[in-house]
């Protein structure tokens, strides 16, 4: 990839705001991390396909910071989003004596970026930690804006803090690693952006979706650059997700359910989302939000990224089973991100009998 000067952006959430830094070749530079804090020693927690591409430039860049610079590999995949994988973090921590200026440092995609900042939260009650991301979903979604948590087999993510980082890092010259299905899932979280959001970022998508799926390095920098400023935007609103932040979620209730449904790791996360979105079109066209040419412009979109666009047979009562333990439900009644006009979604419940109509017209034979 070709060289792209770092820009940042910043989380401004008074005393816990960090800066996004995005650009490429800046996990192997020690300048970019110094900002965060010293310590005795640091722990990169990685996963089995990572730590061989990557671990060794970032561990050069920190060995000046940290007398210790250890190096843990987790098992690669969402499946292994919890609690023994988590608690092989926790292993390491307290076998090498950390302690509370000890800093974790996540490098990998959501799935690591997700435990590392869980266990940050939760060793000796908080320690720093850096998000290093290096996959298109994390860069653009996941490692913005302190979610931290692992998956129950009852619901995704269901088990979680909410903790920030002191600093993510993205480094774009790690996406040319990424395998093709990895980066179309990545694609869903930047499309979301567009109908809930900003219209004209939408439009840019559809204008460059081709270079994207191509990985240029100047669509791909845009792409995450604007995604990072609209998290950081709703973000600085609302951190712990009591109002505006929730329509981030959009898709994501039907695709926490095909997750769940089908058993972690059969989709990947972004491809439920990507399929979610197009469910989340239907259901807000039928309460009035959009019209059918913006459900297919939606539909294109997401089908051009290479995602999917037709829901795997889970069966009607289960998605709704599924749906029920989303963390947006309330007394049992199931509430969806939807879009009440093309550039704007709210949080809203609707009929069982009206999502049964949209689990008939989008979920496959």
């Amino acid at each position: 990839m070709s060289l792209i000067a770092p820009e940042s952006v910043e989380i401004r959430l008074g005393e816990r705001s960090y800066r996004i830094l995005i650009g490429s070749g800046l996990l192997g530079d020690a300048r970019h991390f110094a900002t965060v804090p010293a310590a005795a020693s640091a722990l990169i927690v990685t996963n089995t396909t990572v730590a061989p591409l990557y671990a060794a430039a970032l561990r050069s860049a920190l060995a000046g910071r940290y007398r210790e610079v250890h190096v843990l590999e987790l098992p690669d995949g969402e499946a292994h989003k919890d609690w023994p994988t988590l608690n092989l973090i926790f292993d390491a921590l307290l076998a090498r004596g950390a302690d509370r200026k000890t800093v974790l440092f996540a490098l990998g995609g959501g799935v690591v970026g997700d435990m590392t900042g869980f266990a940050a939260a939760s060793y000796m009650r908080g320690v720093p930690f850096v998000q290093v991301p290096t996959t298109l979903l994390a860069q653009v979604d996941s490692s913005v804006g302190g979610k931290t948590a692992i998956n129950h087999p009852l619901g995704k993510n269901m088990i979680g803090a909410f903790y920030q980082p002191q600093l993510v890092l993205c480094d774009l010259a790690t996406l040319a690693t990424l395998p093709p299905r990895e980066l179309s899932a990545g694609l869903a979280e930047v499309i979301k952006y567009g109908p809930i959001y900003d219209m004209d970022f939408l439009a840019w998508i559809e204008d460059h979706t081709d270079a994207l799926v191509g990985r240029e390095p100047a669509a791909l920098a845009h792409a995450v650059r604007r995604s990072c400023e609209i998290k950081a935007e709703v973000v600085g609103q609302d951190e712990r997700e009591a109002g505006l932040r929730a329509i981030l979620n959009f898709g994501h209730t039907f695709g926490h359910a095909i997750e769940s449904g089908l058993g972690y790791g059969e989709w990947l996360h972004g491809e439920a989302v990507g399929c979610g979105m197009v469910m989340a079109a239907h259901l807000s066209q039928r309460l009035g939000g959009i019209d059918a040419a913006f459900v297919e412009r939606l539909t294109a979109l997401v089908r051009r990224a290479g995602l999917p666009v037709v829901a795997p047979a889970l069966g009607a009562e289960r998605y709704l089973e599924l749906m029920r333990i989303d963390k947006k439900s309330e007394a049992g009644e199931i509430r969806f991100v939807v879009l009440d006009r093309p550039g704007s979604a709210v949080v809203r419940s609707a009929p069982d009998a009206m999502v049964r109509e949209v689990l008939a017209q989008c979920v496959g034979a």
